[in-house]
């Protein structure tokens, strides 16, 4: 098939493709450099050559996860339903509550007495690598299987858009909220690195704090997609029968786990919560893909690309 770069329809699908996203985020909120970098990523790879072009399209669907996430500031959680804060500390203490000097504490009010240098420096090498080790592992998905690859970054998709759609259903505070503000609802609050600014100290540069900075949803710590990543990860790694890599997977996942706990970012039941709703996308993709409609149209993006 010859591969023609600059046709007046390529042109013209980028120039609206442009046009909408340009004027969405003028909607949404003022342009920011990360606007303008994926715009000249887009065109850049679209326009480069073949591969490049049937690379981007493949993580077009990831474009969109991104898209979604971002424009979730034009409307805050908070204004469509109400935030809880006290409910899920108290659930977290009654189930997980750890008794130190006669008083009952949640994990990561523990943890936030009981820290060192060794796991702040563990912890955030494991939450930094929240989003790569997901895209690395897709760029492998990629080069290696593509139609596992076009089901894994589908299924990574709804249960991010799962996410957000409880995220406005229940509203919930993570743990470093109640520490800082305590019950009161505060609206506009800016995202906070909480105890992965100890690893920001260790290493000399705000890494986790310019992250949270740009937090787009504050108050949307149910469920924890921070848990759901790595279980797909390990999932697919199971399907492609990657041997020892998915022993690393699972390291992956329980360090992530962990260190979302120990840093003050989400409660042990935001984690469960996390772990459910990926299960249950995984099961009702599965269940979905079956149909032979859905199938062929996943097999024809995966010729596509």
């Amino acid at each position: 098939m010859c591969f023609q770069r600059f046709t007046k329809k390529n042109i013209a699908v980028n120039i609206l493709l442009v046009a909408a996203y340009l004027f969405w985020n003028i909607i949404v909120e003022e342009l920011k450099p990360e606007h303008y970098f994926l715009i000249l990523f887009w065109l850049f790879a679209y326009f480069g050559n073949e591969k490049s072009r049937r690379f981007i399209t493949a993580f077009s669907i990831f474009i969109i996860y991104w898209i979604i996430y971002d424009s979730m500031r034009i409307i805050p959680n908070y204004e469509v339903s109400q935030v809880h804060i006290k409910e899920p500390y108290e659930l977290e203490k009654a189930l997980f509550g750890i008794t130190a000097n006669n008083t009952l504490l949640t994990p990561n009010e523990y943890f936030i007495l009981h820290n060192n240098h060794f796991l702040d420096f563990l912890s955030g090498m494991f939450y930094i690598n929240w989003v790569p080790i997901p895209l690395a592992f897709g760029v492998y998905l990629y080069l290696k299987d593509k139609y596992l690859f076009t089901k894994f970054s589908l299924v990574f998709l709804f249960v991010n858009i799962a996410g957000f759609i409880i995220y406005y259903i229940y509203p919930a505070a993570p743990p470093w909220y109640v520490e800082l503000y305590g019950f009161d609802l505060q609206l506009g609050v800016s995202g906070n690195s909480a105890g992965l600014s100890r690893f920001d100290k260790i290493i000399g540069i705000p890494v986790f704090e310019n992250i949270y900075n740009k937090n787009a949803n504050v108050l949307a710590a149910i469920p924890s997609l921070h848990a759901a990543y790595p279980v797909i990860v390990l999932y697919y790694g199971i399907k492609k029968r990657l041997g020892w890599v998915n022993w690393l997977f699972v390291i992956f996942m329980l360090g992530i786990w962990f260190s979302a706990i120990y840093s003050n970012h989400h409660y042990i039941i935001d984690i469960i919560l996390g772990v459910i709703i990926t299960l249950i996308t995984l099961l009702l993709f599965t269940t979905i893909l079956h149909n032979q409609i859905v199938k062929k149209l996943v097999k024809k993006f995966t010729k596509f690309i």
